[in-house]
């Protein structure tokens, strides 16, 4: 179902004339005669629409931090934003003997006013003693929330003298919600402090078996890690580190001996990825572990990298019988689903990831896009070059990193490994766009506005994103598939996460719920309104 220009500007017409040239440019048609139509990004909300959007604590503390298991990460602020990344994203984390396990609690300084009026630190050292005597972490975090920022409260310092008097690594994170336009920031802020303060601080010189690989962007939501990690170690891979889903500071700290990055979740933890090849030599493959087609390809991908034999043949034999045990289930599923339409709108890649597991069902995606990419999210890494800094990208330092000289060396020549970047991903991912077909809507940062109206336009058959928009979608009469923390279901990635997608979203279909509902458009009189931008009436 194409979109034409013409409809899109019924849209446009009824937003005020500011919102209206802002907006234009975070909203596309692919048009197959634009090689790569460039789009917005990464720009600041316009204040007053509601957006699916965090902040940059969100994407530092929720995102990143938040799933090291082995870490008690601290909330210096009021108890709301502890609580607003709290288990919301159910990142799943194993337990056993001796590992440590703290991702089911939520650790805040829980400032009140006298704390805003006369200064937290001394709250915040002594919460960190607390931590220390009752729970002997393996390391610590502070992530600091607009309030900290705003009173001047040196959590670095903080930091600091905690790591002197206990003997264990103390981190702090300079990540208010208001340093960047979305919880990007926070991943970029998250990033830069593994790369300078843990990854290669642990003893390893050499990797401890063949076929080492770190799986970076993998936050194990409903258990996803572990599905893609038991397809790798079958095959014959080692992980080294899962950056962050399960993952812990101890195995972290020895990142830096991997023969090769894998990155998931491009937007998140490609700073961590181009660093460490800086530092540590490790070229980084774009992986896809969603729907069984993209899974097939970042396999075989990653055994035309490591060029050996016996991986390979073991590669396509775990191929071979995992689609024969699901491919019938799917098919299965897949008939329920045929010829039905999505809107795929989530943030990191998973707008794009899961274009092809839709697809793979017999459903079309006609409207995509994330809530905090940036520009080579959608065109492709080539257009870095050209994208120019503002004053919000000014916030996050700019960590410039060199190659250890004790630790750094090249995994491939860069002769062969510039003859595998025209096979594979190798430093690259090529973004959306390309992946889009022609008269289908991408959407930089959809507000409640546009997705109101793109649903009454398009009329999807079902609806995926995150946890704030689903229950407005669903009293539209629309099924919603949320791919923030996947509620109460998962995992969705790999073989079997396929079935587990291809189950629920043909469940959804099949629910008889929806004929109980009647959308809101459909009842007369309809409440309208005039938008007057002179204020004379």
């Amino acid at each position: 179902m194409a979109v034409t220009e013409k409809e899109l500007e019924v849209l446009f017409a009824k937003m005020p004339s500011k919102v209206q040239k802002n907006r234009r440019k975070h909203i596309l048609i692919k048009n197959g005669e634009v090689e790569n139509p460039e789009i917005e990004a990464n720009t600041r909300t316009i204040p007053g629409i509601i957006t699916n959007r965090g902040c940059a604590y969100a994407g530092c503390k929720g995102v990143v931090l938040g799933p090291i298991k082995d870490m008690v990460h601290i909330t210096h602020g009021p108890i709301g934003c502890a609580y607003y990344t709290w288990g919301t994203r159910r990142n799943k984390a194993k337990t056993g003997e001796h590992v440590k396990n703290f991702v089911n609690y939520s650790f805040s300084t829980d400032m009140q006013e006298k704390d805003i009026v006369f200064g937290g630190e001394k709250k915040l050292a002594a919460m960190i003693d607390e931590v220390v005597e009752i729970l002997k972490p393996n390391a610590i975090t502070i992530s600091a929330t607009c309030p900290v920022g705003l009173i001047g409260d040196d959590i670095n310092a903080v930091a600091r003298e905690a790591q002197k008097r206990h003997g264990i690594q103390v981190l702090a994170f300079s990540c208010e919600g208001y340093k960047g336009v979305s919880q990007s920031a926070g991943h970029h802020i998250a990033n830069n402090s593994f790369v300078e303060s843990v990854i290669g601080q642990g003893d390893m010189e050499e990797p401890p078996s063949k076929f080492s690989i770190n799986l970076l962007g993998e936050y194990n939501i409903g258990g996803d890690g572990w599905e893609v990690e038991r397809i790798l170690k079958e095959i014959g891979y080692n992980v080294i580190s899962v950056m962050t889903g399960d993952g812990s500071w101890e195995k972290m700290r020895n990142a830096h001996v991997a023969e090769l990055n894998l990155v998931q979740c491009h937007r998140s933890i490609n700073y961590i990825a181009e660093k460490i090849e800086t530092k540590y030599g490790i070229p980084w493959l774009k992986v896809n572990f969603i729907g069984i087609e993209a899974t097939i390809k970042s396999l075989r991908d990653m055994a035309l990298y490591f060029d050996d034999p016996e991986l390979t043949r073991k590669t396509e034999e775990v191929i071979a019988r995992e689609v024969a045990r699901v491919q019938p289930v799917i098919d299965q599923y897949a008939k329920i689903c045929q010829n039905k339409t999505a809107f795929c709108f989530v943030g990191g890649s998973r707008g794009h990831h899961f274009q092809g597991l839709f697809r793979e069902l017999g459903i079309e995606t006609i409207l995509a896009g994330y809530e905090f990419a940036h520009r080579d999210d959608y065109e492709g890494r080539a257009v870095i070059p050209s994208i120019k800094p503002d004053a919000d990208s000014k916030n996050i330092p700019d960590l410039h990193v060199e190659p250890d000289l004790k630790r750094f060396h090249l995994r491939m020549s860069p002769e062969k490994l510039e003859e595998l970047k025209k096979k594979i991903p190798i430093n690259d991912y090529p973004g959306m766009n390309i992946d889009m077909k022609e008269g289908h809507i991408i959407v930089d940062d959809l507000n409640h506005f546009e997705t109101d109206e793109f649903i009454k336009l398009l009329k999807p058959d079902i609806f995926s994103s995150g946890i704030k928009d689903k229950y407005v979608v669903q009293k539209m009469g629309i099924p919603a598939k949320q791919l923030h923390s996947y509620d109460y279901s998962g995992p969705y990635a790999g073989f079997n996460g396929a079935v587990n997608f291809a189950r629920d979203v043909s469940m959804g279909f099949a629910s008889p719920t929806w004929n109980f509902i009647t959308p809101p458009w459909q009842n007369t009189p309809v409440l309208t309104g005039e938008m007057n931008e002179g204020g004379d009436k």
